[in-house]
């Protein structure tokens, strides 16, 4: 139970300094260095007690490694999920109307499919290399590494998808109406690919890893 309680606190401050930096702050680098410093701390605190997963791509992907329990997988993506709405609604009790964005228009849907499916992979690509790997046990610099993967997938690729690279985050933002329903396949689909395809390249690059 505290692993899932971790996991939906986690999650709740991401998507709450998403929504809150998203539509106060606007287009910039308030937002991005934000997101990744909120999602550094967070691992920090959590990593401990739950692995500070806060994403369901990085669950898939651990579990695919081998790292997380058959059974813990869908109690971490419902408490992650959760978390985001929880903290969607916190914005919105936050916010003014006046000040509700208007929800995210991306440049093309193949360009934002493959904006959250590069990133994501890249995101979770360096929690398993950072957080899961035998090479890299003890560290103490895997968190910086994770939320700096965010910070610059939210530079590069903020305007051409949004820059969600999780699938909580991405509940959480219709909830705030920062992207639009119809959209959402678009950062499910490319997100859990993004997520596998992670574990199974790291398996591969690190066979000798179990």
């Amino acid at each position: 139970m505290p692993r899932y309680a971790q996991e939906m606190i986690g999650t709740f401050f991401l998507v709450l300094t998403i929504g809150c930096t998203g539509i106060a702050a606007g287009p910039g680098v308030i937002a991005p260095l934000a997101i990744g410093s909120i999602l550094m701390v967070m691992i920090y605190a959590g990593g401990h007690i739950s692995g500070a997963h806060y994403n369901p791509a990085v669950t898939l992907g651990v579990f695919m490694r081998g790292r997380c329990a058959a059974a813990d997988v869908i109690p971490y993506m419902a408490a992650q999920v959760l978390g985001a709405i929880g903290a969607a609604a916190v914005v919105l009790f936050f916010i003014k109307s006046g000040q509700a964005a208007a929800p995210f228009v991306a440049r093309s849907i193949p360009a934002a499919l493959v904006a959250e499916f590069l990133f994501t992979f890249a995101l979770v690509y360096v929690v398993l290399n950072t957080a899961t790997a035998t090479a890299t046990k003890g560290n103490s610099y895997f968190g910086l590494a994770i939320g700096f993967t965010v910070l610059v997938g939210a530079f590069a690729v903020g305007d051409v998808s949004g820059g969600a690279f999780n699938p909580a985050v991405a509940v959480g933002a219709i909830v705030m109406g920062l992207i639009s329903p119809s959209t959402i396949w678009i950062y499910l689909t490319g997100e859990l690919l993004g997520g596998a395809l992670a574990a199974l390249t790291f398996k591969c690059l690190n066979p000798n890893d179990r």
